[in-house]
């Protein structure tokens, strides 16, 4: 039962109009201006931003390690929609876990390296290089038992999905139990299904 939100009422929840509201004009001039930000913004300034986002995370791990991580943490959990830096945020915390704890820092390096040796010796390249997406699964099918993956897998649940950032790009809109719960405030108002 969808009501419409008052602003004026505390703990009310907003309704989602789900009719298509995208015009044709509107359409043309969106993909307009976006084919000129495109042609504007050279693919090299926009890789050359992840590399210095990964040095700066990654100060004790080193950039390779901090890119492979990233590219990994992306494979994991694909959402094309989020931008690096929301990846990048999640996978940061292991640089400081790796001063304070030198086993994390062997199992990250050591799981880097294998996971390296593997993309190279079947495709000629670092793992973060691996150029298709289903390649680069294919490579963590065959670590998913290991202690590296099973760490990593696990940590980026809370590291991605605890982003409080991240909840309204997947339509979450946070706890609702202080404002008397889900049930008259919206429950069924998902708008990305």
């Amino acid at each position: 039962m969808n009501h419409p939100k008052d602003d004026s009422v505390p703990g009310t929840m907003r309704v989602l109009d789900k009719r298509p509201t995208l015009q044709r004009r509107s359409f043309l001039r969106g993909g307009g201006l976006g084919a000129i930000g495109i042609a504007v913004i050279p693919a090299a300034s926009l890789a050359a931003a992840k590399d210095v986002a990964a040095r700066q995370s990654f100060r004790h791990l080193g950039a390779a390690t901090g890119k492979t991580l990233v590219r990994m943490a992306r494979d994991i959990y694909p959402h094309d929609k989020l931008a690096e830096s929301f990846y990048v945020e999640a996978v940061a915390p292991y640089d400081a876990a790796s001063v304070k704890d030198k086993g994390v820092k062997k199992l990250l390096t050591e799981g880097v390296k294998d996971l390296d040796q593997r993309a190279t010796q079947r495709y000629g390249v670092p793992y973060a290089e691996v150029k298709t997406e289903d390649e680069r699964v294919a490579l963590l099918k065959d670590i998913e038992a290991t202690p590296f993956f099973k760490k990593v897998q696990g940590d980026l649940v809370t590291g991605l999905y605890n982003n409080k950032k991240l909840w309204p790009l997947f339509g979450y809109e946070g706890s609702s139990w202080e404002k008397g719960g889900y049930v008259n405030r919206g429950f069924d108002d998902i708008d990305w299904l």
